[in-house]
């Protein structure tokens, strides 16, 4: 992927945004709904600890989400697949913490147990421009 198609695509990311996120249970896949944070150039996920995608992305960090993308009237999509990290550094946790307010709304403390951070590496996209009908597929290196 080239840096123009690429600055074209992260431009639909913010800080926080809905995605849907695929993970893998046995052979079942299961998708929901999560919120997605774009910050330092890197993607992240926010969750609870206890909750059923962390011990799907143990057994299988592999992933694939979808964003969907409008002007208003037309549409278009970005999927993008990858692996999951589970971060256990607490600076890494207390950084986003202190800088994310979706975080700091569930979380108070980087060292809670109940909070897992989940870093999301993106490997390919296919990326439907909004009002077009054929989407296109990038390695991300």
């Amino acid at each position: 992927m080239n840096e123009l198609v690429r600055n074209e695509i992260w431009s639909f990311f913010k800080q926080a945004q809905p995605i849907y996120l695929a993970t893998i249970d046995k052979d079942i896949p299961r998708v929901r709904p999560v919120t997605l944070i774009y910050y330092n150039d890197k993607f992240w996920i926010a969750t609870g600890s206890e909750d059923s995608k962390m011990s799907q992305i143990r057994s299988n960090c592999n992933f694939e989400f979808c964003k969907t993308i409008s002007d208003g009237e037309k549409t278009g999509y970005i999927r993008a697949a990858g692996d999951i990290t589970i971060i256990q550094d607490i600076e890494t946790k207390k950084m986003l913490l202190d800088n994310i307010d979706f975080i700091s709304y569930f979380w108070k403390d980087p060292a809670d147990a109940g909070y897992s951070l989940l870093q999301v590496n993106i490997r390919e996209i296919e990326y439907m421009k909004i009002g077009e009908m054929i989407a296109n597929k990038y390695e991300n290196k």
